[in-house]
């Protein structure tokens, strides 16, 4: 046993038992599904954005690495700017159209505008 493996304990302090195993927390990562089974919703947002609109895209399913790379995409093909996370995508502006073609373009074929 590592001496500075005390952050991946949980549950015990301390045992006196030489045989014991601590318990450690798994982390799993979720798969991403494919962009044909991808079912994104695409809204306009204005809640909590001093008036300001935003386009949302919601429904992404899988790992952050893959929301990211989708928001830089979508960002830059959008020419603003934006944010990606908490498995959403935020787009300043309405461009719900403009968002929706290009997911369809990119192969994600169940995108709507809600």
């Amino acid at each position: 046993m590592k001496k500075d493996d005390w952050k991946e304990r949980l549950n015990i302090v301390y045992s006196t038992n030489s045989s014991f195993e601590y318990e450690k927390e798994e982390v799993r990562e979720e798969e991403t599904l494919n962009k044909e089974k991808q079912c994104l919703r695409i809204s306009l947002d204005k809640k909590n954005r001093a008036g300001k609109a935003v386009t949302l895209i919601t429904g992404f399913v899988g790992c952050d690495h893959d929301l990211q790379v989708l928001g830089k995409l979508l960002k830059a093909k959008c020419g603003v700017g934006g944010s990606a996370k908490d498995q959403q995508i935020i787009i300043q502006g309405d461009l719900r159209k403009r968002v929706l073609d290009i997911l369809l373009k990119e192969s994600y074929l169940k995108s709507r505008i809600i």
